[in-house]
């Protein structure tokens, strides 16, 4: 593979890293962006810290994973492999620990 193709390779599996790695981490920051019963609990905070840092995420882990594999094997096929590997491992953790504060709803 021409370096020309490699690195469009890359550039294609960030940005398509940092858009998978946002639709999964949206559906749990949703109960913070619309407030939960009658909007009391909103925390916007999601959107200007989690979102930049989760898209940023998404776009390295793979990217990186990419570039290492290439820099040790260059087996530009392996690296296809193990990037997407990469991002799903990091989704799995992300979604594994990362869940947003939610207050009780009543605390009567």
């Amino acid at each position: 593979m021409r370096d020309e193709r490699q690195g469009c390779a890359g550039i294609f599996l960030a940005a398509s890293g940092a858009v998978v790695a946002v639709l999964s981490w949206a559906p749990r920051a949703r109960v913070s962006v619309d407030g939960g019963f009658e909007g009391m609990h909103r925390d916007l905070s999601v959107l200007y810290v989690d979102l930049p840092l989760i898209a940023a995420g998404g776009a390295l882990v793979p990217l990186a994973a990419w570039l290492l594999t290439l820099r040790a094997l260059r087996r530009p096929w392996l690296a296809a492999v193990i990037a997407p590997g990469a991002l799903a491992l990091g989704i799995w953790g992300l979604l594994s620990w990362w869940t947003p504060y939610q207050r009780p709803e009543f605390t009567g």
